[in-house]
């Protein structure tokens, strides 16, 4: 074997490589993409979870509409206003706040409360149990309890109890309204943060029809509608819906309602404790 043309051929193949290497350090350097240095930290500043609510497919597509000036510094729905400020420190600006709603879910019944018209056996999923004779809940209308809306959660807002209760933490909740499209019964709603009276309620049943299948339901009974002085409180398709601009929260409501269905909660900007209401 001559030794000598395989050391040329290896002194050869190093040589290309080099080449090679510095053409692709060259290339890389001549067309690279620049990105403001700011990006870094505007991920770092939003939620990071990639969820969407802010209406852009990630968070690095949010951010980098924030530098081009297409998003303003509130972009991230779901980080609440800690991330408001935070965007607006490395952007440099003033942080506009809002107030941002928080997650009502328009039912009471637990398993506890609303009879059961048949043991649903599949994967844990609201939308599958829906497809399959609306699961195993006799109420067509109320949750069926199985975690949709509390998987989509990016903050972990929703808990769901063994009796298959849904517990909104409203300090957690920052009112993106992810949980609003994920529930295939159209039960959730963003109300305004500072509301304290609320329906918790989505039964379209009338009187005892209502009642044998829920014993925390609407039944139509209209005494909250008499109750109110303010003309606030309406019922449409046998449900009670508090028009919250005429609202005055005096409780009168509350008081009359047989079976309930209308609550007040503590707004968490009001008393800043940690508060989870089962609404």
């Amino acid at each position: 074997m001559d030794w000598s043309l395989v050391w040329k051929a290896a002194i050869a193949l190093g040589a290309l490589a080099l080449l090679f290497g510095v053409l692709l350090a060259v290339a890389a350097e001549k067309f690279k993409v620049k990105t403001d240095p700011r990006l870094d930290e505007l991920l770092e500043a939003v939620l990071g979870t990639n969820c969407g609510a802010c209406g852009y497919p990630g968070c690095e597509a949010a951010c980098n509409a924030v530098l081009k000036g297409d998003a303003a510094v509130d972009v991230c729905v779901a980080g609440g206003n800690s991330a408001v400020e935070a965007v607006a420190r490395v952007m440099g600006v003033e942080p506009k706040q809002r107030e941002r709603g928080v997650a009502l879910v328009h039912c009471k019944g637990g398993l506890g409360e609303s009879s059961p018209k048949a043991k649903y056996q599949g994967i844990s999923s609201c939308a599958a149990a829906e497809l399959i004779a609306g699961g195993g809940k006799a109420c067509r209308y109320g949750c069926l309890g199985l975690g949709t809306c509390k998987d989509v959660c990016p903050v972990n807002a929703i808990v769901i109890d063994e009796d298959h209760r849904r517990w909104v933490n409203r300090e957690k909740c920052t009112g993106c309204g992810l949980c609003v499209d994920a529930c295939p019964r159209h039960l959730i709603q963003v109300v305004p943060r500072d509301q304290e009276v609320l329906v918790v309620c989505n039964s379209r049943d009338k009187g005892s029809k209502a009642r044998r299948v829920c014993s925390v339901c609407c039944t139509a009974c209209q005494k909250c509608v008499k109750a109110c002085d303010f003309d606030a409180i309406y019922m449409d398709q046998n449900r009670a819906w508090i028009d919250y601009e005429k609202c005055t929260q005096c409780g009168k409501c509350i008081d009359v309602c047989p079976t309930n269905v209308i609550v007040r909660v503590v707004p968490t900007r009001r008393k800043r404790e940690k508060v989870a209401a089962s609404v």
